[in-house]
């Protein structure tokens, strides 16, 4: 015998749960439905906007203009490992004690899989620059050596203005040796420096898309995809062609040598013309 599903009821009307389909249906009207995937997921639970006289969701149209909608909610409803649990375990394939205290997010969750690491045991991911491997560690807001406490690590503060949008990643100066970031003075400059290194790896949202959506208030399965989630990234290290640095250096002995043409030739007009000194007034 089928069982009856469980309803849920937004602003009047009780709509049945289905989570094989993963859709609410009414009950008095089971031809009106609204998709779960539709449905912004929140970590504890989903949101939408509802429309009270279609008793559906808020047509696109309709929520360009929502401060001048009466008939527009916003609502949140439980997950639905809380709304059916019977249904849940089932679909998942686990009793309903394995079930209890989890998020439909944390049911979807492959065992062993880099998101269990990840999300589970809070593994954090690691990135490999120049040999060394990194933590990525969002909440102390820096990149973690690994076994060197004397380093400070290389502070995310510290190379925000260093990520490229054309890239799509952040290209830094970094010192191997300190295991540092370390600036150079691209105003200055006048030849390749010896103790630096130039590095290229993803914005922080791919290298711990986890984390990041924690620290941003995004909800936890935000952008991510558990087939190809990594744990592992490594930086890349950039030829000096690859970056502005020489180009710098070549403008800076320009100007440089400009600067020196121009004091020398500040000097002759002085030997030519020497200044007058001027005698008191009688």
């Amino acid at each position: 015998m089928e069982r009856e599903l469980p309803t849920v009821n937004i602003e009047g009307t009780d709509f049945f749960v289905d989570v094989i389909k993963n859709e609410l249906k009414e009950k008095g009207n089971p031809q009106n439905r609204m998709s779960i995937k539709n449905m912004l997921y929140v970590g504890d639970g989903y949101r939408f906007q509802y429309d009270t006289t279609i008793k559906n969701f808020l047509p696109f149209g309709a929520s360009m203009a929502l401060g001048n909608n009466n008939h527009s909610k916003e609502i949140k409803i439980p997950n639905l490992v809380e709304l059916d649990p019977m249904g849940m375990a089932k679909k998942y394939n686990r009793t309903i004690e394995e079930i209890t205290g989890k998020t439909d997010f944390e049911l979807t969750i492959k065992p062993g899989s880099p998101l269990d690491f990840r999300w589970n045991k809070k593994i954090l991911p690691t990135l490999d620059i120049a040999g060394h491997t990194f933590y990525v560690d969002l909440v102390m807001d820096k990149l973690r050596p690994k076994d060197d406490f004397k380093s400070k690590g290389i502070g995310l503060s510290e190379i925000r203005e260093y990520y490229d949008r054309y890239y799509q990643a952040y290209i830094i100066p970094y010192n191997p040796k300190t295991r540092e970031f370390q600036e150079v003075g691209i105003r200055t400059i006048t030849e390749l420096p010896k103790e630096i290194i130039v590095i290229k790896f993803p914005h922080l949202s791919e290298l711990d898309n986890v984390g990041w959506n924690i620290k941003y208030g995004f909800g936890p399965g935000h952008l991510i995809k558990e087939d190809t989630l990594q744990l592992h990234f490594k930086a890349r290290t950039l030829p000096w062609k690859e970056t502005n640095i020489p180009e710098n250096i070549k403008l800076n002995l320009e100007e440089q040598k400009q600067e020196q043409k121009e004091k020398i030739e500040a000097k002759k007009l002085s030997d030519i013309f020497p200044e007058q000194k001027k005698g008191r007034k009688m």
